[in-house]
């Protein structure tokens, strides 16, 4: 969950570096800081706190050098300290090393670092790391002092540093004697090279390389690259040395800028529509009045005897499938176990040779989700990635899949990955419906439903300044409650979701039904209920839990379809949203929940695009 940048060529490094930084800070950012090899000497600046304070740091104390390596943390191990801040390191100042990851026998290996005389510096996993490859590094000089190849003895202190490691990690290392080199090696953590000319760069993700390079090589797990200027050496922990694909970086460097928005999360927020189009673009067929995809690898004959789904994800991506799973289950009749992750990765559920899996994410790099479906593929079933992310590990290791095509999410918060995820959903339920009973009118009558929800989310976006009044009125308030049946349920647990993550007030989702059964002791004056409750088959029902919470004096946020007069009638406040078919529901009313966790957090004060405690991209356990 940390990010890690790396540069080698002719320029200054920094410039990079902290350009890098700042576009990687969603990864974490508790602390951050750059190591560069300047007249043989590695010069080390960190701190404690965001970019911007390594930024300062740099401007009163510029590092020169045209080989370096930065790092922003997300902490695992000890707290947000200048100590404990990347890069870490190794040796008599011989090496340093920034790591995303976790080491999970480190207590072992420092023991016996400490044994051995080496000194620590911070608490953290990632400094053990360090020693122990400055240990192997003096070793393997003094073995190899005679070696046609230069790089040998990296490459195996590296390699024998690795061996001993258990855990995940995403390394990149410079040193002091290989002034122009810089070694990186991935474990479960992402981690890719930019080709430039006569340069090269290394990043957790592409978005750093926007605007430097649209050239790309993806390091895979158990690769060591060997980078310089000029050329990139892989080396493979049991193939030894291996070719490299150059592939074609599909980002813009406009997309991951902010332009006229305050926040990441706010134009995000907006881009939706067009990345609502972007997923449903050259994806409907209406010919055969169903949904086409590209990438799944399995023919019509063999999906056709899927009899069974687990989806599986963490997060917003688990309340997108909650939102695929009544899809699916409605429009294909298809049962459907929607799974965390987290979970799954350890269960040993019975699942038989007709059961697909899914797994969604939008980083294409959650560990939890990576593992559930390295597990479910080691069991033979068959694997499929629903993901944004061209490219990332999930999108590599799956059988098939589907991108999202939503562009660069870069705010904490997720939103147009979950409408695009929710959109990529109904997608597959008109195609699995279409292989079985759904006829061909009812494929064209959601084909034309699809077709207008870019429009109709255009229109929910009206709603901000409404929003943002509403917003201000309960700012103050450290409790709600988020309530909605049926295809809405799962609206409400992400639109509680996004309130906690970005507000930090104490927010809970619960099917508009179940809230008898508990919850409704929670309702007090000062806690407000937001239903989401357009009319559907359940209207008439979420209506009477409306008129429960009324009744204890509970303030009501409602969200309706346009025209709805009769929640006017009993709401406190509401917000107008287009009408749509039932199971584009959650995708529209998840905008106007989206701008009130978006506004109350402003009102709050608290920084939108870097919540406390929180990253982009989970890459640890």
């Amino acid at each position: 969950m940390c990010g890690i940048v790396g540069y080698v060529g002719s320029n200054e490094a920094t410039d990079f570096l902290l350009e890098g930084l700042r576009r990687l800070e969603y990864r974490g950012y508790d602390s951050s800081g750059v190591v560069t090899i300047d007249e043989g000497e590695l010069q080390i600046t960190k701190t404690a706190g965001r970019v911007e304070e390594l930024s300062k740091a740099l401007k009163r104390s510029p590092a020169k050098g045209s080989t370096g390596v930065g790092h922003t943390r997300w902490a695992t191990h000890g707290p947000a300290t200048n100590e404990n801040s990347h890069p870490h390191l190794g040796g008599d100042r011989i090496l340093a090393l920034v790591h995303n990851g976790v080491i999970e026998n480190f207590r072992e290996i420092k023991q016996r670092l400490v044994q051995h005389g080496c000194v620590f510096a911070s608490d953290t996993d990632s400094e053990v790391i360090a020693h122990l490859l400055a240990i192997e590094l003096e070793k393997k000089t003094e073995d190899t002092l005679n070696e046609i190849d230069p790089y040998a003895p990296l490459v195996a202190a590296v390699q024998n540093t690795l061996v001993q490691l258990s855990g995940t990690f995403g390394l990149a290392i410079v040193f002091r004697d290989w002034p122009e080199t810089i070694v990186a090696a991935r474990l479960g953590s992402p981690l890719v090279i930019g080709v430039g000319e006569g340069e090269h760069f290394i990043a957790s993700d592409g978005s750093p390389l926007a605007g430097h390079t649209d050239k790309i090589v993806y390091l895979a797990d158990h690769e060591i690259a060997i980078v310089t200027a000029d050329a990139i050496r892989v080396v493979h922990r049991d193939q030894g040395d291996v070719g490299h694909d150059v592939k074609l970086l599909e980002i813009d460097s406009t997309e991951v800028e902010l332009n006229e928005y305050p926040h990441y999360m706010l134009k995000e927020i907006f881009e939706q529509p067009e990345a609502i189009r972007n997923a449903l673009r050259g994806r409907l067929d209406k010919d055969e009045a169903t949904a086409v995809f590209g990438g799944l690898n399995l023919s019509a004959q063999q999906l056709q005897k899927v009899k069974r789904f687990v989806l599986t994800a963490c997060g917003t991506s688990w309340h997108a499938s909650l939102v695929g799973e009544y899809m699916i289950e409605a429009l294909a009749r298809i049962p459907v176990e929607v799974e965390y992750a987290s979970e799954l990765r350890y269960r040993n559920p019975p699942l038989d040779t007709s059961t697909l899996l899914f797994a969604l994410t939008q980083s294409g790099e959650t560990i939890d989700t990576l593992a559930a479906l390295r597990e479910m593929k080691r069991k033979g079933h068959p694997t499929m990635a629903i993901c944004n992310v061209v490219g990332s590990t999930i999108a590599r290791e799956a059988d098939g899949g589907i991108y999202l095509h939503a562009g660069p999410e870069v705010g904490v918060a997720s939103t147009k990955a979950f409408t695009a995820q929710c959109v990529v959903m109904s997608l597959l339920a008109l195609y699995f419906g279409r292989l079985h009973h759904l006829s061909y009118e009812d494929g064209l009558r959601i084909i034309a439903d699809l077709e207008a929800l870019p429009e109709k989310v255009e229109r929910a976006l009206e709603t901000s300044n409404h929003v943002r009044q509403i917003a201000s009125k309960y700012a103050n308030c450290n409790n709600f409650l988020y309530l909605g049946r049926q295809y809405n349920f799962p609206a409400a647990l992400e639109g509680a979701l996004k309130l906690k993550e970005i507000s930090y007030i104490h927010a809970e989702g619960y099917p508009a039904a179940e809230m008898k059964h508990g919850p409704i002791a929670l309702v007090d004056e000062k806690t407000p209920s937001v239903f989401i409750v357009p009319r559907g088959a359940v209207y008439q029902k979420v209506i009477a839990n409306l008129e429960e919470i009324k009744a204890r004096g509970g303030p009501v946020i409602a969200v309706v379809d346009e025209g709805d007069h009769q929640v006017a009638d009993l709401a406190d406040d509401i917000i107008e949203v287009p009408k749509v078919a039932d199971f584009l529901q959650p995708i529209v009313a998840s905008i106007p929940l989206q701008f009130l966790a978006y506004y109350i957090a402003l009102e709050r004060g608290c920084d939108v695009d870097k919540p406390r405690n929180l990253a982009k991209s989970v890459t640890v356990e």
